[in-house]
């Protein structure tokens, strides 16, 4: 899992900027450091801004954080899980993409009551 501790907004913001052009479509994939620090930059900066541990968020093969008040999950499959793709993940951490529009085309795996982002989203504007 990765650090719920606090992120450097000035660090947050160039991770995503670095990775920005590609999510534009106006690049080439990034180099995967560059990519990984984007996501768990942008992951640890929810986990800040929604403490918690009720929901789960997957973002494979990069990093996993746990967020949301509520009912403390400690063992086995939580029963609140979202999981996405880095590319869905950067979209929706920068308000390229809306959470409602996400889930429905499928790019975003959402179960469990409080499996549901909308609330925190995007977590940085360029």
């Amino acid at each position: 899992m990765a650090s719920s501790r606090s992120v450097d907004p000035g660090q947050l913001r160039a991770a995503v900027l670095a990775i920005s052009p590609w999510l534009q479509g106006d690049a080439p994939d990034p180099a995967r450091p560059e990519l990984a620090a984007a996501v768990r930059l942008s992951l640890r900066a929810l986990a800040a801004d929604a403490p918690g541990r009720t929901v789960e968020v997957r973002v494979p093969p990069f990093a996993a954080v746990q967020c949301v008040e509520g009912p403390r999950h400690t063992r086995g499959t939580p029963p609140n899980v979202i999981e996405t793709d880095p590319r869905t993940w950067l979209e929706l951490a920068t308000g390229r993409l809306d959470w409602t529009t996400a889930v429905a085309d499928g790019r975003v795996s959402a179960s469990g009551t409080r499996a549901d982002l909308s609330h925190w989203l995007p977590i940085v504007r360029l």
